[in-house]
């Protein structure tokens, strides 16, 4: 891809960016991220075979530009399970926010649109491999509670740490965010932690 190319690549994924956080609950045709980004419709379809593919790759290049990866390295750094579970907490709580915007325009749309749906579901899926890694963790350290089995453990804690409970947490109840992971993270090594 020549440096022109990229450019524009990377123009199309930041204005459709733009557009989800502007347009919330509203799905996004390639036509109007076409005329938004100044391209035509085909010249658009040059970069992005479909609208899914688009929505995807923008969820990633949220991610990038928010740099999500170097944040998660602090999960590296954690010596034991719980140690991971408290720094997941801490890293995705405080990251929330940052992607709430594009994160609500595509669960207002994705039960309705597909490809709303495929980029929800790539969004979820590296979030269900960290809470993954952590349940495996305090299973292997014998600190998962007995009562659990692996995948019920990691549904809870996906859950628990979901956008739609911050949503409800922080807007709702109005928590603050350090109350919010302070009040999450206790729940979960109290739920999930043997003692």
């Amino acid at each position: 891809m020549s440096s022109n190319e990229k450019d524009t690549h990377s123009h199309i994924l930041q204005t459709t960016w733009e557009l989800l956080e502007s347009n919330p609950g509203r799905s996004l045709s390639m036509s109007q991220i076409a005329r938004a980004s100044g391209l035509s419709r085909q010249a658009l379809y040059l970069h992005f075979d479909s609208r899914t593919e688009l929505l995807i790759a923008t969820t990633r290049y949220v991610d990038d530009v928010k740099e999500l990866d170097k944040r998660l390295q602090k999960l590296q750094s954690a010596k034991t399970g719980e140690e991971m579970l408290k720094v997941c907490v801490e890293v995705w709580g405080n990251y929330i926010p940052e992607i709430y915007s594009v994160s609500k325009a595509l669960l207002m749309t994705k039960e309705n649109d597909e490809a709303a749906a495929a980029a929800w579901t790539d969004i979820m899926a590296c979030l269900t491999d960290v809470c993954t890694q952590i349940i495996n963790t305090l299973k292997k350290e014998k600190k998962l509670s007995s009562h659990w089995k692996p995948k019920d453990a990691t549904d809870f804690f996906q859950t628990m740490i979901s956008i739609q409970n911050w949503e409800e947490l922080t807007s709702g109840c109005g928590w603050s965010q350090k109350k919010y992971i302070s009040h999450i993270t206790a729940v979960l090594i109290a739920g999930l932690v043997a003692r």
